[in-house]
């Protein structure tokens, strides 16, 4: 009986969860349901798989809206109605239409209209009107009274009961962007949109028996499945799967001859082992499919990085998927992609973020729009977003709803509004609230897309799926990962520098050779890495230092170690303790010396948690790869994750292990949750780091301005320009004559990009660098304003950020020529001159300058002064004790220095307290790094970005110097003196 259900997929709208619909289906007895989200069937894959399970009959529907007005309900009749659902949104969404029936021919759906909406006569074989028990009266009147066949019953189900009602009601002030108070009473639904036991509702249409007979019949003949245990993916990239198996072959044993040469017999059984297991499940088409996307990259020299799990397999290390050699690092394939695999691989390919698109608008058009599309993902409400968006609907000014979320337990905060918004609030956390775009995720399926989802076009100009990775994944969808980063963008362009201003080719794909290049080995010991992809945060430049990295190998665990969960638990200090102390400890079972000999006993991989869970626990590799997953993050069934914990406990027991190793295993396991790299995803990123390192040991400038034009890297634009100057370049602020765009290297003199500068338009931009390079370089301020029409403010930008020094003239006689010579609106672009008129010479009095406008015009314009160092702005000439090289003779000493903030790290303590690591730059330039336990914060907090003079004790960890800080307080500037 119940045609019209929404879940809380109707975003915006719905309340209820599908388990929540159909537990309150089960107690309502009924047998048959459609859900139908508003404007998306992206909670059907669930509703569906969850149905059967409870014993309810799901039919697949859509309600279509043009905002708040109801059109109709549109029910599938089977999987071709679901399809023509999906076309049909998929179509208007594309297009960017409003939602209209008309013209649309439907064949194997149901399409119901709220009544008054047609007469009887006017609809369709395959069209019905829905009448609510509140209407029934309004028949007494209608003509319908004799077209019971072509009514159904109809009640909407929105919420479970009235505080439902008015959580519905919140959700729509919220998705109206209104007060609650303002909403109108089309914006949001009836009292009556609950779910009442089925005989109730018969009961309510008795008088009228043909009404429940025609939606009998509409439900008996309304059905949908899926097959969720087949692979939905490309089914082959040649002609057949035969033929697939053929060429996968034949291109890996090519490979395998670039990669390892004729004589490897241990490559040789590994390729042909993995080929057999490839071509028992499947996947050759797969495999093939992102062998031809690399192909494709590389023919037009796109740099890539494959990564992830399928990093484990040399197959794709010989198809150039990757760059990671399993056998050297002994990485396992099956961890890639086994038999007892819970999960379908996936290959995480990275593009620079200038060539992505561009790969992206390949693979669509390669393999079709309608069998390609971008993975969708779903944003929730987390609880301090809805407390904001609760805050608002129910009219709390904005200091209140801060203190709201800030201080939930302030005093101010205990009045019946915030108690409402609390209980609104934890209710509605974790409801969807917007659909989103995956990292990288695309689909590439056999069948058309919309078989089974519908698609949006976002921002990126790409069909993209209704439902998330998760879904994806249930219903058998291998994605591609085709992911953007800065990080290969630098290397890209780097080498494309290093070719304009050196003349040398530099091949950045001979891996093998950067690994013992001696000057690569130093900056990774000595953590000279700002820049370098992955390696230069302050956390890992300490860390390599700690362990003194100068390896591959060692730099593959530092890249796992370093992450969240591993340091958390307190084993990033363990291993490097025992990586310099490797007799000086005791494995916590033989178990773990068996199988994680190589990392001294603590699980850094992956791949660790699987081995321990299978061999120390006795999981199988089914278990152990669920624990896999959701220490990775990518397993959202509680249940499942609950009894292998307590299989786990349960085994532990059976071996006779003590209860206390057993706990302490699992916390070890339990510290990676949401953060654990697998290896071969840790190796490929130490292979692009190996990159970076290289091209800055032995191309330090090219590689920094490189760096300066991706954006994107770890820290602020201006401590990339102070790494350029480190080594060894001239710094030179933005010039007409000689500056570009992007930033540029002539030499050692580095020009700096007009892209860097606030306010200056695109358009300036161009017309600055078209006009110089079609007509030679600019002689004069009054030739430059004869042949670049730019507006007054544009120009008075110009001259104050020194662009036009090159005339010799201070930048306030300049700004007097330029007011002289702007006696009317900007010109429009006019033919060159065929004879130059020499420009004038205005006289003016000699006005007086001081560097220290320069450098406050330069904060204002760039954010950050070039022409000066910025410690010589301060009041004060005191620059510290002693400087970033002289903290690792001064252990254990309290010492005084002066550092620029660079960046902040916050930590929370296990007593719940803040405290912060800073890493500040000395007036030369150099980094060092320091503490601020919590008591020092609640005395001497950060002040925002600026110098800060510093007391503290100097302290050491294996070889790493850093700064306990006791006191500290922000240095004033000296005043801009045009202020």
């Amino acid at each position: 009986m119940y045609l019209n259900v929404h879940s809380y997929f109707s975003l915006r709208y719905g309340t209820l969860s599908i388990d929540e619909l159909l537990a309150l289906a089960r107690r309502n007895d009924v047998e048959a349901m459609a859900l139908t989200d508003v404007n998306t069937t992206m909670g059907i894959p669930e509703f569906v798989k969850k149905a059967g399970d409870a014993g309810i009959k799901p039919i697949a529907g859509v309600e279509i809206r043009n905002g708040d007005r109801l059109l109709f309900t549109g029910l599938a009749k089977n999987n071709a109605g679901f399809k023509e659902l999906n076309d049909y949104l998929t179509w208007h969404y594309l297009n960017k239409k409003k939602f209209s029936i008309e013209g649309w021919p439907f064949t194997d759906v149901a399409v119901v209209y709220p009544f008054g909406h047609k007469k009887p006569r006017e609809l369709k074989d395959y069209e019905f009107t829905g009448i609510k028990p509140s209407q029934i009266n309004k028949l007494l009147t209608s003509e319908y009274r004799n077209f019971q066949n072509k009514l159904l019953v109809w009640q909407p189900v929105t919420f479970r009961d009235q505080p439902g009602w008015f959580l519905h009601k919140s959700l729509r002030a919220i998705g109206h962007n209104t007060l609650i108070s303002k909403l109108q009473p089309d914006q949001f639904s009836g009292h009556d949109e609950e779910m009442i036991p089925v005989m109730q509702l018969k009961k309510m249409y008795e008088s009228y028996p043909g009404i429940v007979q025609s939606t009998e019949r509409v439900l008996s003949e309304c059905t949908i499945g899926f097959d969720f245990s087949t692979v939905k993916n490309k089914k082959t990239f040649s002609q057949s799967a035969y033929d697939d198996k053929l060429l996968l072959e034949k291109l890996a044993l090519d490979g395998m001859l670039y990669r390892y040469g004729r004589n490897n017999p241990l490559a040789q059984e590994r390729v042909r082992h993995e080929l057999q297991i490839i071509d028992k499940l499947g996947f050759s088409a797969y495999f093939l499919i992102a062998w031809d996307i690399i192909r494709y990259s590389m023919s037009r020299g796109f740099y890539h990085v494959g990564r992830g799990s399928g990093a484990n397999s040399v197959v794709a290390y010989c198809l150039k998927i990757t760059d990671v050699d399993p056998i050297k690092l002994n990485l396992y394939f099956e961890r890639f992609l086994n038999p007892k695999r819970t999960s379908p691989p996936d290959f995480d390919i990275d593009y620079s973020w200038r060539d992505r698109d561009e790969v992206q608008d390949y693979i669509f058009k390669r393999y079709g729009r309608n069998h390609t599309a971008l993975l969708g993902a779903t944003s929730t409400f987390q609880n301090r977003s809805v407390v904001r968006e609760l805050g608002k609907v129910f009219g709390l000014p904005r200091e209140e709803i801060d203190l709201l979320v800030n201080d939930p337990g302030n005093d101010y905060n205990k009045n019946d509004i915030t108690a409402l918004i609390t209980t609104l609030s934890k209710q509605m956390s974790g409801f969807p609230n917007l659909r989103t775009i995956h990292a990288g995720g695309i689909l590439i399926s056999e069948e058309p897309i919309t078989c089974y989802t519908a698609l949006d076009l976002p921002p990126k100009g790409f069909p993209t799926t209704h439902w998330d990775m998760y879904i994806a994944e249930d219903m058998g969808f291998e994605k591609l990962d085709i992911l953007s980063q800065r990080g290969i963008g630098h290397i890209k362009e780097a080498v494309e520098i290093i070719r304009e201003n050196r003349d040398e080719e530099v091949d950045i794909h001979r891996v093998s050779r950067f690994f013992e290049d001696e000057k690569v080995k130093q900056q990774l010991k000595t953590g000279e890495t700002n820049g370098c992809f992955y390696i230069e945060s302050p956390a890992m430049r300490g860390l390599l230092k700690k362990l003194k990295c100068s390896d591959y190998i060692t730099l593959v665990a530092a890249s796992s170690i370093i992450r969240p969960g591993v340091s958390k638990s307190g084993m990033m200090k363990e291993y490097i303790r025992r990586f310099h102390y490797p007799n000086d400890f005791e494995y916590i079972h033989p178990v773990m010396k068996e199988q994680l000999a190589e990392t001294y006993g603590v699980m850094v991989y992956q791949e660790d948690v699987i081995k321990v869970a299978h061999h120390f626990a006795g999981l199988d590799l089914a278990e152990a790869d669920v624990l896999r997953r959701a220490m990775s993050g990518k397993y959202r069934s509680v249940k499942e994750f609950s009894r292998i914990e307590e299989k786990y406990f349960a085994n532990c027991r059976e071996k006779g292990y003590p209860e206390q190793i057993a706990k302490e295993v699992w916390r070890q396991i339990e510290s990676f949750a949401g953060y654990s790299f697998s290896k071969a995803h840790s190796a490929s990123y130490a292979v692009e780091s190996f990159q970076s390192l290289y091209l800055k040991a032995h191309y330090p400038m090219e590689f920094m301005v490189a760096v300066i034009n991706n954006f994107g890297g770890f820290y602020s634009t201006w401590v990339y320009i102070n790494e350029a100057r480190r080594m060894g370049a001239t710094i030179e602020l933005p010039c007409v004559n000689n500056s570009n765009k992007a930033t540029r290297i002539a030499g050692t003199i580095v020009y700096l990009g007009f892209v860097h500068v606030q306010n200056l338009e695109q358009t300036t931009i161009d017309l600055i660098v078209s006009e110089r390079n079609c007509h030679g370089l600019y002689q004069s301020l009054s030739d430059f304003m004869e042949r670049v029409p730019v507006t007054k403010e544009q120009l008075v930008l110009l001259i104050r950020l020194g662009t036009f020094r090159f005339t010799g003239k201070e930048k306030s006689n300049l700004l007097w020529e330029a007011h002289l010579l702007l006696n009317k609106p900007a010109k429009q672009p006019a033919s060159l001159a065929l004879f130059s008129t020499p420009a004038k010479n205005f006289t003016l009095p000699q006005l007086k300058h001081e560097n220290l406008e320069d450098a406050w015009d330069e904060i204002e314009l760039l954010g950050y002064p070039v022409s000066v160092n910025i410690f010589d702005m301060l009041r004060t000439d005191f620059r510290g004790e002693i400087q970033a090289k002289d903290l690792v003779r001064c252990i254990d000493k309290k010492v005084r220095m002066t550092g620029r903030l660079v960046t902040i790290k916050y930590v929370r303590t296990v007593k719940k307290e803040i405290m912060h690591f800073g890493t500040f730059l000395d007036h030369t330039g150099e980094f060092f790094d320091t503490v601020h336990f919590p008591d020092s914060l609640k005395h001497y907090p950060f002040r925002g970005d600026g110098i800060y003079l510093i007391l503290g004790k100097v302290v050491e960890e294996f070889g790493f110097p850093s700064l306990e800080v006791e006191k500290m307080a922000k240095l004033p500037y000296k005043p801009n003196p045009k202020a």
